[in-house]
Order: structure tokens, then sequence, then C-alpha cells
């Protein structure tokens, strides 16, 4: 059967795209858990979901089928039938070990309807919510300071974070921070149960242990090339497993550029600080390369006893126009490279746009300068506000998860 899932390129003519429309869990961040929660400051959520549905209307207004995340979870339960089972991997990813807790938690969450069950399970678990008698020391001896039973989930509206379309398959992210190891379960549920997905798409990984790697490191650069970040969330040695699986299976895909970048919060993955906008077009931060713009890049290639050659390169550019076949390229830097407006744009990720088509993006309003340097390269740019959904550290791209994209 035909996949539903196509994504050959990051600019292909998108068609379907996975959201998440931020709910209450929002509303459970305090100043105290931000640094857990992996988030710089509480967002306002009225004006977070204003902005976040104006994005959604947007892409729908540019012919943009729009799923949700939440809304496809919901259906997925129903239609396989697994709430206990789903309930049960969920918990032993949230470490819940004590049996008397788990056992109240369990009953709590299967009484309620599938709407409500995954909608909580995504808020969180206020611990005042549920009294819960045990005997157990690990109860008992709870900080009086804990607020949850189960965390928010606030960084899952970042669809592209725990998700990555390769061709016709989906990478579930093994997740670096353990607070975030729970969001590829949603996807994992849908792809197995959703009648959409069912028995049409496969994983690309086996497993959801071992090296860490992310969505929002991974570029479909053509059907042949991905290039994938070493950041602070992905590791080489995922990488290397991603091109093995790759290239064993027949999938097309011939290369990887693995592209080093600094292990910093504020470029936590390349699509931070890189992003394809046309055939021969990018967004860049210029604080990923060297004066020299030299930095450590590595294609991986398979020879012809199918092993994995690998090939050390340090300028960007060149690896991009012989991989792409293009005789010009040109990397067009946030902040047009200032040494102050760069790095402010890039932390609101001047650079992380998401492609509509080749040469149509979608950027923060706030990042006028990146956004004006693009229109002078050509690029049709489509601002939408951000003042809420920025504080999250992600853009367009970030909150987005591309299913389906028009072959180039």
């Amino acid at each position: 059967m035909k996949s539903p899932i196509h994504v050959f390129s990051d600019i292909g003519h998108l068609k379907t795209v996975l959201l998440k429309r931020p709910g209450k869990e929002i509303e459970n961040l305090t100043p105290e858990l931000l640094s857990p929660l992996l988030f710089d400051d509480i967002p306002f959520y009225p004006r977070m979901q204003e902005e976040h549905d104006q994005f959604a209307a947007l892409l729908q207004a540019e012919e943009v089928e729009v799923l949700y995340l939440e809304k496809l979870a919901v259906e997925a339960l129903d239609a396989g039938e697994c709430r206990a089972a789903f309930l049960n991997d969920f918990l032993a990813h949230s470490g819940i070990f004590s049996s008397n807790v788990r056992e109240a938690l369990t009953e709590y969450f299967l009484s309620l309807s599938t709407e409500n069950f995954v909608d909580k399970l995504m808020t969180g678990l206020r611990i005042d919510e549920l009294s819960i008698s045990s005997e157990s020391l690990a109860d008992l001896a709870r900080d009086k300071q804990e607020l949850f039973y189960l965390p928010p989930m606030p960084n899952l509206y970042f669809t592209r974070d725990f998700t990555s379309s390769i061709g016709t398959n989906m990478l579930l992210g093994r997740m670096h921070y353990d607070v975030r190891k729970r969001e590829p379960l949603f996807m994992k549920l849908i792809i197995e149960n959703h009648p959409r997905f069912k028995d049409r798409v496969s994983s690309l990984l086996d497993s959801d242990e071992g090296p860490s790697i992310e969505g929002g490191d991974v570029l479909v650069l053509s059907p042949t090339v991905l290039a994938v970040g070493i950041s602070q969330r992905t590791t080489p040695q995922a990488i290397q497993e991603l091109a093995e699986r790759l290239f064993s299976n027949y999938s097309g895909f011939e290369k990887i550029v693995a592209v080093k970048i600094p292990l910093e919060r504020a470029m936590m993955h390349l699509d931070t600080v890189l992003t394809m906008v046309d055939h021969d077009k990018f967004t860049i931060h210029p604080g990923i390369m060297s004066a020299t713009e030299e930095m450590e890049i590595f294609v991986l290639e398979q020879t012809r006893d199918r092993k994995i050659h690998i090939r050390p390169q340090h300028k960007l550019a060149e690896v991009l126009k012989e991989v792409l076949h293009q005789s010009e390229l040109a990397l067009i830097p946030c902040g047009g490279g200032d040494p102050i407006a760069a790095p402010r744009e890039q932390w609101n990720d001047g650079s992380n746009t998401l492609a509509l088509s080749p040469g149509k993006v979608i950027t923060y309003d706030r990042n006028y300068v990146s956004n004006q340097l693009l229109r002078e390269y050509g690029i049709k740019v489509l601002e939408i506000a951000s003042s809420e959904l920025s504080r999250g550290r992600g853009g367009p791209r970030c909150m987005s998860q591309a299913i389906f994209r028009e072959s180039l």
C-alpha cells in the first residue's frame, strides 16, 4: 500500500503537516520548572494559542492539510483499543515504579474518556489532584515540594523534535533529555494504530534505547541526501546507525552530510542554525562557522562492498553544492551576519524557516533583519506572530512535522 508519508525534500510543495496546539501543559509551567522542562520563560497561554491558531490558519490558507497530534492520538487509541497498553508504556517512560502509585494512576486514567485521557497525559497530573495512600518508603519520603505525579509536556508543540519524516518512513526520536522521552510514544502510537498510518509506515530505528537523535537535526536535502546535525541532542553514533539503516534497506538515500554545530542551548538542533529555502539557497547562522568559514563536516557514503565510508570536509557551501549538484549556492546569514543582530535573531529562530515550496517560507515576524534579507535574495516570506510561541526556543519548522511533500 502507498505510504501516507512522502518527504524527499525539505522544500517540496507542502501538502500535509503535523502540529500540536499548545494546551494546558503550558499553564503548568512555574519558575522552578522552567529549567527541568527546557523552557526559558513562561508564555502567556491565551496569546500563545492565538499565535499558533494563526500559524495553522496560514498553512490552511496555503492549501496545506493540518493534522493535530492530540486528535490523531485519540483516534489511534480508539481504533487500536490499546489504552491500557499505551498507559503502561507511558508510565514506565515517566519513571513511575511504585506499584501503589502505578495502580492508582492506571485506575484514574482508564476511567477517563479517550479525549480527557490524552489531554491529561499531555497536561500533567498534579499531586493535589489525586490522593494516593502508600506504605512504600519512596512514596512516604517524597519531596514535599514535588508538584506532579506526571510532569507536563510543554515541548510537545515542537512536533519536529521528536519525529522526522524521511522518504516514506518515520524516524522516532531518541530524546536526549529524560523529560522529553515520552514524546515519541504518541507518534509511535499513531503509526502503529491509526487507520491512516497502520501497516503503511515503518520506523527507521528499532528501539527507543540507544544514542540520542532528534528530528530537528534532520534535513532532507534531496531524494538521495540527508543533512544531520551532530549537536547537543544528536550523537555521531546515532547518525551512523541511521546511515546503516537507510543504506541497507534500499531507501534511495545514498549520502548523509553530518554537520557538527556548537553544543549550546541556543543552537540545540541543526535546523536552528541552517534550513533550506530554495533549490540553491539556505539560511545559516554565521556563528556555526569559524572566521575562515570552516567547520567540521563528515560525508557518509556507502561503498560497493556495502560498508560506510566517511569523508571529512570543512566548507559547508562546497559540500552542499556537490551533493545537490548546484554550480552556485547561497548561504543567507541570519541577521545579515551583524555581530548583534545575528545572535539576537538566531536566539529567536531567525534561521528556522518552514518552506511551503521552493522559494516560499514561513518565518517569525520578529526576525525582521533576516526576513528582509531573505526577500532580497528572492524568497517570498510569510510572517507569523511570535511574541509567545518563540519563548519555547523553536520556530515554524520546529513547530511542524512535514507528513507529505510533493516531489520536486
